[in-house]
């Protein structure tokens, strides 16, 4: 196996099967940002999201899916040359991947690919051992969804962050404050139907518990580029204190801790959860407008 990546692994405790999958999807994702790094995609677009924070502000929950966005809209962009160097960099390392560009639809603003590697072959490069490596079906694949907004709603901001493996590189990505008001807009806009995004409520307490202001410019902006705010309505401090205790007065504590548990590094932290718990956390955010 290779060194570095022995020492990328070094970094985790690894029990479970869940454990070595955790870890195993997290250093390809950095290997992914260093591929990305290479093909200059940074100098086009940021990073975004949920598995943003976790790998570059150390977020205590993993994240599956790698989101970005187009500095400037460009609804020709095409993503396809930027996997080539994301394989390259996979390969040289010692992982097999496939990686599928999704073919755009016309009314589509994002542009997809999915990465796939054999869940088995990566438990073999690692060394995970016999009891976790006979506990998977032979067929079971380990896929990260990657995504481009190519149409992104204006008035964020960006910022340089460095990681040092698999080797030193940097990464564009949004400025807490656009980050933030990411998530926010994913909370109160995102329809999951009866599904509850526990994910998103967990990463909204840890804005708060950081003091990361919210931008309210970026996050009026994304709703009404979405279509969640009339080009007549202004989101001031007091519409999205409403919106957000609206929001949580109708939140199924339990089903969101039932989804973001098998992501925690420490489900502990999900314990105190209950509708009241939200309710206080929401008093606590601190908003931010760009003059």
């Amino acid at each position: 196996m290779n060194r570095v990546v022995v020492a990328m692994l070094e970094k985790y405790d690894r029990h479970s099967l869940d454990d070595h999958l955790n870890a195993l999807r997290e250093i390809l994702q950095e290997i992914v940002l260093c591929g990305l790094w290479r093909g200059k995609f940074f100098e086009r677009a940021a990073f975004y999201g949920g598995t943003a924070l976790r790998v570059l502000h150390g977020l205590e929950r993993f994240s599956e899916d790698m989101d970005f966005s187009l500095i400037v809209p460009d609804n020709q962009f095409d993503f396809a040359p930027y996997c080539a160097f994301v394989k390259d960099e996979l390969s040289a390392w010692g992982f097999n991947p496939q990686i599928m560009v999704k073919e755009k639809t016309a009314k589509s603003a994002v542009d997809s690919a999915f990465l796939k590697i054999n869940t088995k072959e990566l438990l073999l490069t690692i060394e995970a051992g016999e009891e976790i490596f006979g506990s998977v079906h032979a067929d079971q694949i380990l896929r990260i969804k990657i995504e481009v907004d190519t149409d992104p709603p204006p008035l964020f901001r960006d910022e340089a962050r460095f990681l040092l493996q698999p080797i030193p590189f940097s990464v564009r990505t949004f400025d807490p404050p656009s980050l933030f008001a990411g998530k926010m807009h994913a909370l109160l806009c995102r329809n999951w139907g009866r599904r509850v995004k526990g994910r998103d409520w967990y990463d909204f307490v840890w804005y708060v518990g950081r003091g990361t202001p919210l931008d309210l410019t970026h996050l009026e902006a994304r709703m009404r580029q979405s279509g969640h705010l009339s080009s007549l309505t202004i989101l001031d401090e007091a519409m999205f204190r409403k919106l957000l205790l609206d929001k949580i007065s109708k939140l199924n504590v339990e089903l969101a801790k039932s989804d973001v548990e098998p992501f925690l590094i420490d489900s502990a932290a999900i314990t105190v959860w209950s509708r009241e718990f939200f309710a206080a956390i929401a008093r606590k955010v601190l908003i931010y407008m760009k003059s």
